[in-house]
Formats: structure tokens, C-alpha cells, sequence
């Protein structure tokens, strides 16, 4: 396929040019200048190309369209605080009615997982929004284990096992005092299966983060919160990146001297708890024009999966640099969950996930006009 004489939007210059994309066998061959031949061309003129976007937090998949209420209700363990062990592949469905929505936005792929009623919940997975089954949209089953800091694992847990921060933390610690300690003792014994320590199935699923292969994903809104989750992963040597960060530009310093990455959302909506009070558009652009890796994210359900760039656009009212604002749901995103080889930019070499649109997406009378992902056309709005 040729997409010709389309404003070429690619997410890495900051200014966008006019050209070509070829795309064969599913992935971008060659972006911008002129192209020719037989393949099938589909005529881009007056049309804006994008990367697809990309959400790198939601619950897409497994909070399903329809609500909690019903029968959907498949992202959070409610029983045992403590579940590092559960992965977010075994409840993602493919047939969620939120997926096509989503793509039609632009939406081309997200990282999604449980919720943030655990102290430790789980794996999220990196898909692409299509496909019939999980196994079909999976890019990466495991791309970050969440863990979740201030009012959720409290409340969630308050009658069972957690009512205060420092109980949450101490929580955290001791699970990885103790998962430490099981993999080094693993690793100790080496082939002898009979010095080895019982099979424990929340530890193993924490090697991975204790061998700075998966980040934590640290659900933190309230500055404090922000703050005890970097304080535990720099004890413990692991990598992490802020979700959520609610109340990040009241610690700008601090998040420039961690230098992690900050998903930042959603912002849409009321204040529904003591620790969002301080939320604003202004955060994304202020964390951006710091030097900070930004995404802006949904976190859908709370915000619907195909509003994510209308979410940028209110970050630019708001004051954000609008080329940040852009990166924000297309390239930092896919950095931030590991998926930048394949994701996130028009360059030659990845994906051919390309939305055409009548205009700037970031505004609301914009029209999607094509999503492709894969190098095949799954939207098309004349």
C-alpha cells in the first residue's frame, strides 16, 4: 500500500512535511518523499497522517463496556492484597465492545492491566486494538507489574489487612524483602532442586521486577504517595514509572532528579476522592517543559479509550507545547511500556499503524478518516 501526499505527522520532528508512506507486509518501508508502482494507493491529499496512538494505561479489555455492575468486573482481585501472581493476559477480552470504539478515535494500541485496589495487582500487557482473541493483539504479555500507593489499597482493604499509607508501604517492603530473598536463595542453589526454596508463585512472578527486566507501575496520585514509591524503588534498586502523578507538578524537582517516567491522567472529570483535588491540565505540559517523559493516558474506562487525544488537546489549552502534547499519546507512551521498537512512530522499520485524519487531532471537530494497523485498513470514514 502507498498512502500518498499526505502532512506527514511522524512524532519524532517536530515539524510535519509533506510525502509518501509505503507500507508492505505490515510495516513502514519508507516515510515521506515521493513514491511510485502498482501497489494499491490510497490518495492521503488534504489528510493528516499520525502514528497510531497510544494509551500506556487502561483497562481496556478487562473493566469491559457495560460496567463493574455486571458481568465484567475482571481487573481487580478483591480477596488478597498481595497478587503480584495474576496476569492482566488472563482477563483481557478481545470482544470488549470499548475496542472498536477505541480504534475508531485512533487508538491502535494500549498497555492494559488490573486496577489499583491492590497493593501488588498484577502484569499489564501491551495489545493492539484488534483482533478476536488476546493471543491475536498481544505485542508483549508482560510490560509492567502494577502496585498501587494512597487511597485504593486503603480502602479496598481497610477491614482486612491496610488503613494507613505506612501500612501499605510496610506491606510493599516486606513482600520484597521476602521475594528477594526466595530468588537469591534460588539462584544459590542453582541445578540442586533439593536446596532449593518451596515454589512460591507471588515470588517468581516477582523476579522479573527484582531483575530490573519489568518496571513497577506505581499507581500514585498524591505527592507524598509519589514520593514513597520512588523512596522503595531506589531502595531496592527497580525501575518504576509514576502513574497517574496527580499532584507531579508540586514536585517537579524531585520527579527531574528520579528522572522517571510520568503517565499523567485522567484529568477529565470530577474530583471523586480527597488525593485527585489537585489535578489539572497544566501538569502534563509543566512535567514536559521540565524534561520529564510524559504520556498522557485515560486510564479507560474512567475516561473512554477514543478520547485520549481530545484529552491532549485540553493539556495544550491548557498550555501544553502542542509537538509534546502530540508525543505524549504516540512515541513517550510507547517508551514508557517498552513497545518503541514497534510503536508509537512513523519511522521506517515499525508497524504501519497510521490514522489519517481530516485535520488536528487534538481538536474536537477533527475526523478520523482511516486507522490502519498492521498495513490493513480497520476504520474508514469518507
Amino acid at each position: 500500500m502507498i498512502i500518498k501526499n499526505a502532512l506527514i505527522h511522524d512524532a519524532i520532528n517536530r515539524e510535519p512535511y509533506c510525502g509518501d508512506i509505503v507500507i508492505e507486509n505490515g510495516k513502514l518501508v519508507s516515510v515521506g518523499g515521493s513514491a511510485g508502482g502498482e501497489d494499491e494507493v490510497l490518495d492521503a491529499t488534504g489528510l493528516h497522517a499520525y502514528p497510531g496512538f497510544v494509551d500506556a494505561h487502561s483497562h481496556i479489555g478487562l473493566d469491559g463496556y457495560g460496567g463493574p455492575t455486571g458481568t465484567t468486573f475482571d481487573y481487580n482481585e478483591m480477596n488478597d492484597i498481595v497478587s503480584p501472581q495474576l496476569r492482566g493476559i488472563d482477563s483481557y477480552n478481545a470482544q470488549d465492545l470499548a475496542i472498536p470504539m477505541a480504534l475508531a478515535g485512533g487508538v491502535t494500541s494500549v498497555a492494559a492491566g488490573p486496577g489499583s485496589a491492590n497493593e501488588l495487582g498484577g502484569t499489564f500487557l501491551a495489545v493492539k486494538l484488534y483482533g478476536n482473541t488476546v493471543d491475536e493483539a498481544v505485542i508483549n504479555p508482560s510490560v509492567a507489574m502494577k502496585c498501587a500507593f494512597g487511597e485504593n489499597p486503603k480502602r479496598c482493604y481497610k477491614d482486612k489487612c491496610d488503613s494507613a499509607r505506612m501500612t501499605t508501604a510496610a506491606i510493599f517492603r516486606q513482600t520484597l524483602f521476602e521475594a528477594r530473598d526466595y530468588m537469591l536463595r534460588k539462584e544459590a542453589a542453582g541445578d540442586d532442586i533439593t536446596k532449593r526454596p518451596a515454589f512460591n508463585m507471588k515470588f517468581e512472578a516477582l523476579i522479573p521486577v527484582l531483575r530490573k527486566e519489568i518496571p513497577l507501575k506505581a499507581h500514585a496520585h498524591r505527592a507524598d504517595d509519589i514520593m514513597t514509591a520512588l523512596r522503595i524503588a531506589r531502595e531496592f534498586d527497580l525501575r518504576i514509572t509514576i502513574e497517574h502523578c496527580t499532584e507531579g507538578h508540586l514536585i517537579v524537582d524531585e520527579l527531574k532528579k528520579a528522572n522517571v517516567p510520568v503517565a499523567v491522567g485522567p484529568t477529565l472529570g470530577n474530583a471523586s476522592k480527597l488525593e485527585l483535588l489537585n489535578k489539572s491540565w497544566t501538569t502534563p505540559g509543566i512535567l514536559a517543559a521540565a524534561g520529564l517523559q510524559v504520556s498522557i493516558i485515560t486510564d479507560a474506562p474512567v475516561i473512554p479509550e477514543q478520547y485520549l487525544s481530545l484529552c491532549a488537546g485540553l493539556a495544550v489549552k491548557a498550555g501544553m507545547d502542542p509537538f509534546q502534547a502530540l508525543q505524549a499519546i504516540t512515541i513517550n507512551p510507547a517508551r514508557h511500556i517498552g513497545i518503541e521498537d514497534r510503536v508509537g512512530s512513523l519511522e521506517v522499520g515499525k508497524d504501519a499503524d497510521v490514522v489519517l485524519t481530516s485535520g488536528d487531532p487534538m481538536v474536537s471537530d477533527t475526523v478520523v478518516r482511516y486507522v490502519i494497523v498492521d498495513g490493513e485498513i480497520k476504520v474508514e470514514n469518507e
